[in-house]
């Protein structure tokens, strides 16, 4: 793409870092953890001036469900005594974070945003959390979400608690599920959180708030203690400032892999693959981010890197949907009881989904799994001739919140599908600004089992860029979320009532029967369209996990 094509779209440069010398909540996590280890800051400094910067600016971001400040208080305390007695735990030591909604934190509510949980209360952190416990790390809070850390691109308003805002502009959506955390990283009020990815929702709002986000290969982290979404594809990740933040917090969840200490290599000599073309099904991306991708493409190539254009073997949209039905199916089989039993407790937007993965036929979900197989093998090998792959995350710019066209396209038009049916590690990262000020991104993925590899590509890029130094302006208030439209068919066919009784869900009131009666028809639609694996030999892909180290 020429250079006139290109730059009318993007911000010049970005703007002067605010953490280099600024507020503590507008430090990196490497930053801060080499102030506290020298000496020049205390944890409990830096807590307090994370505590201000939500004071400051969450009531207008929203990232945040709840703040635990006594809880942090005492334990950023510990971590300051702890380290002036020269018990210095590592890089995460005195490090504030928060978590998603649908991790559990012992003694606190995990509502996943959810009317029907609001009174759960787990006795036991999640596995992820003890690690960062143990690490040092300080618990902040817990964060925004779509409901059960679940969502198809709508968005209701109907939930307990308000969304959270794009921090560079509070009219437009961070992407979801882990809506907060990438908020709170892109505001300044957790220096790092973690969410999970079922078909984008660690990448989708760290790209959409110009934040690195990184899901691992499947196994490498513990999904015990998080409330499951889809048993094959849920993956955790973090969502940090930068590469190098990230390939720390990476080393404590994960201890022994030396995901820092790759992150600090150079890239030349590196194979990368490039994949422009999305295949048919999906628009072309908006054009700041075809720029921003083109100029990050010239800074592997002056880095040293080979860059190759190759093709997906199998086309993004169908990828999309081959989880369309797989996901909505396992989440309605994990979540039945609460739709049989009180639907109305639930957000409209969650009732879609289960109903939708409760109209999915058996054969059609066996079949997607089986195709899950032969994408995964398929990406395998295209992978193994290089050292990481560059491509889009979404193919557009944030959309703005309740539009429900422009977040659906924003969501599903991605290209994140693929590299959660292979189990690949997949990160995405900022490429620039556009000149309204919206983040753009890319995304690099490694091997399967290979995180350092997109860790250490991200990290060199990040080294010439330092996209993560410019901070938005964020506003005391943030624009009210725009009506949302009324389901226009309200009554089922009798036929229909019939076959829900029999499925259980006669109890359904008839805006979700005739809900439930058009999903159904798209469902079987959908599942008659599937491709089909073509050998009888191909096993279902209900896991694709690590390989041998």
């Amino acid at each position: 793409m020429p250079d006139d094509a290109i730059r009318p779209h993007l911000s010049p440069s970005p703007q002067p870092a605010a953490g280099r010398g600024g507020p503590g909540w507008s430090l990196g996590v490497a930053e801060a953890s080499r102030r506290i280890s020298a000496g020049i800051l205390t944890p409990a400094e830096l807590l307090e001036s994370v505590l201000s910067r939500i004071g400051e600016v969450d009531g207008a971001v929203r990232s945040y469900i709840r703040v635990m400040a006594e809880e942090a208080r005492a334990a950023a305390a510990e971590a300051t005594a702890d380290i002036a007695a020269g018990h210095w735990r590592g890089p995460l030591h005195g490090i504030p974070f928060a978590v998603k909604d649908n991790y559990d934190v012992a003694g606190v509510a995990a509502t996943a945003a959810s009317h029907a949980r609001l009174d759960r209360v787990p006795a036991r952190d999640a596995a992820l959390v003890t690690a960062l416990r143990d690490a040092g790390a300080i618990l902040v809070g817990k964060l925004a979400t779509w409901e059960y850390g679940t969502g198809n691109g709508g968005e209701y308003f109907d939930l307990p608690f308000p969304p959270a805002r794009n921090p560079w502009d509070l009219s437009r959506f961070t992407g979801g599920s882990s809506t907060g955390a990438g908020a709170s990283v892109a505001a300044g009020t957790a220096l790092f959180a973690l969410g999970s990815d079922t078909t984008g929702s660690v990448r989708l709002p760290a790209g959409g708030t110009g934040m690195t986000g990184i899901i691992p290969t499947p196994g490498l982290l513990s999904l015990e203690g998080i409330l499951p979404n889809c048993y094959s594809l849920d993956v955790p990740g973090p969502i940090c400032r930068t590469a190098e933040d990230t390939a720390l917090v990476l080393d404590a969840l994960a201890p022994g892999r030396g995901f820092a200490r790759a992150s600090t290599q150079g890239i030349a000599g590196l194979r990368i693959a490039v994949v422009r073309d999305k295949g048919p099904g999906f628009p072309a991306p908006d054009a700041p981010l075809a720029a921003a991708f083109e100029m990050a493409l010239r800074v592997l190539a002056d880095l040293g890197a080979i860059v190759e254009e190759v093709r997906l073997p199998v086309p993004a949209a169908e990828c999309l949907a081959v989880t369309q039905m797989i996901g909505p199916s396992e989440s309605a089989a994990i979540h039945e009881e609460e739709l049989r039993t009180r639907p109305g407790d639930l957000g409209r937007a969650l009732r879609d989904k289960l109903l939708a993965g409760s109209s999915v036929r058996a054969v059609d979900y066996i079949q997607a799994l089986r195709r899950r197989t032969e994408v995964a093998y398929a990406i395998d090998a295209l992978m193994a001739r290089f050292d990481a792959l560059v491509t889009y995350g979404t193919l557009h710019l944030p959309p703005r919140l309740g539009v429900e066209p422009e977040m659906t396209a924003y969501t599903l038009e991605t290209m994140l599908a693929p590299f959660n049916l292979s189990a690949s590690p997949a990160l995405v990262q900022c490429t620039g600004f556009t000149a309204e000020g919206l983040p753009t991104h890319w995304q690099i993925v490694g091997n399967r089992g290979d995180e350092a590899m997109a860790l250490r590509v991200a990290a060199a890029y990040e080294r010439e860029t330092r996209w993560g130094d410019r901070w938005p302006d964020i506003p005391a208030e943030a624009p009210p979320p725009p009506p949302v439209a009324a389901p226009e068919r309200t009554e089922p066919s009798g036929a229909f009532r019939e076959r829900a009784a029999r499925m259980g869900l006669g109890h359904l009131n008839d805006v979700d029967m005739a809900r439930m009666e058009e999903l159904e028809e798209r469902a079987v639609s959908r599942g008659a369209a599937l491709p089909r694996p073509r050998a009888k030999e191909v096993q279902p892909g209900f896991g694709l996990q690590r390989p041998p180290v």
